[in-house]
């Protein structure tokens, strides 16, 4: 009876030590994040990243869309991005420069959710094919561009939206009165006649905008784990390169989002509407030459520095965080196993000791 006690002491303790090498708890270091995040962890993550994104640095936006204005009104001529704020907010109230945050805000989340989404599966998928896993900046670009196509999709109606609400002396009450005007006066597919010239000016910063992210996260965090402040400085290194390189289309974005009006007339466009990006480059050459294409760049690099490294430094939080809890559940239920294990297998060794002893 002593021998086969021993041997079912022997055979617990046995698979006890089997249990420690396998429990996810064992050198497990939270700070280094898995490969392979769940996608509700991105969509969540990516959503929070978005509308933290755009409401932080909303008001610089909107100075943006405003020094991009090829005719501006003497009233809206501004030399610097403070100086414009400063008259903003003294001349038209304290909350005009947050006009047209609440559609931002409802396009942003759906938006940024699908973005790193199809941006961390693509890229894994590619990566995989391109460099057997390793980081490969073909992979991140190609990602970045394809999650851009799903982010312009949802979020080109509330660009049109916010910024004909941000121009000067803009005509529109609210939120609903823009998208009711704006579709009786030019029809629903005013909402999206940016969304070529929106593409072919993200594609590109995406995929800047990734790569130079990427490379700046090999130099200052190779193990790729979760620290803040690798995040922010590669967020803010992607934002500043792809906004100054990607600017002269996104002043023509501008252009086709307001219609504005003075520019229109002075590029001969009396009646109708402006369309299509060569149109859009013909009419700001014709208006304001090679500098024009560069209109609102100090604002626009201001804008993104900041937000993209935001927008980074949130995601990743998020994606720490919400990994790291889902890491712990599966502890948790592992320890239950294991618990529930031993409990049967001393059940079967009391009853195998008691059978012995009769």
């Amino acid at each position: 009876m002593e021998l086969r006690t021993e041997a079912v002491v022997a055979t617990l303790e046995m698979s006890e030590l089997n249990g420690r090498e396998d429990d996810p708890s064992e050198d497990s270091d939270y700070e280094s994040l898995p490969p392979h995040a769940s996608l509700t962890t991105h969509m969540t993550a990516g959503a929070v990243a978005g509308i933290l994104e755009h409401t932080v640095m909303y008001p610089v936006d909107s100075v943006k869309t405003r020094m991009q204005s090829l005719q501006p009104d003497p009233k809206a001529q501004y030399r610097s991005v403070f100086e414009a704020l400063q008259r903003i907010v003294r001349t038209e109230g304290l909350m005009r420069p947050l006009r047209g945050l609440n559609i931002t805000v409802l396009g942003a989340g759906p938006a940024h959710a699908l973005y790193f989404a199809c941006y961390e599966r693509c890229k894994r998928s590619l990566s995989e094919v391109i460099q057997n896993g390793g980081n490969s900046h073909i992979a991140n670009g190609v990602a970045g561009s394809l999650a851009t196509v799903l982010h312009d999709a949802v979020m080109n109606p509330a660009e049109v939206i916010k910024q004909r609400m941000q121009m000067f002396n803009s005509p529109y009450r609210g939120l609903w009165d823009c998208i009711v005007r704006v579709t009786r006066g030019e029809g629903p597919a005013a909402f999206y006649r940016s969304y070529s010239t929106q593409l072919t000016m993200n594609i590109p910063f995406q995929a800047v905008h990734f790569i130079t992210y990427e490379f700046t996260q090999e130099r200052l965090n190779p193990q790729r784990r979760y620290r803040p402040t690798s995040h922010i400085i590669s967020g803010a290194a992607a934002g500043a390169v792809s906004a100054a390189v990607t600017t002269p289309l996104d002043v023509c974005k501008t252009l086709l989002n307001t219609q504005e009006h003075g520019a229109l007339r002075s590029s001969g466009q009396v009646s109708g509407h402006l369309s299509g990006m060569a149109n859009a480059l013909r009419t700001v050459y014709r208006l304001g030459g090679a500098p024009a294409f560069f209109k609102g760049v100090q604002a626009r690099v201001i804008y993104q520095m900041p937000s993209t490294a935001i927008a980074w430094s949130v995601y990743e939080f998020f994606k720490y965080f919400l990994t790291r809890q889902e890491q712990e559940q599966e502890q948790r239920l592992w320890q239950q196993r294991q618990q529930q294990q031993r409990a049967l297998a001393h059940q079967d060794s009391k009853q195998e000791v008691d059978s012995s002893t009769t």
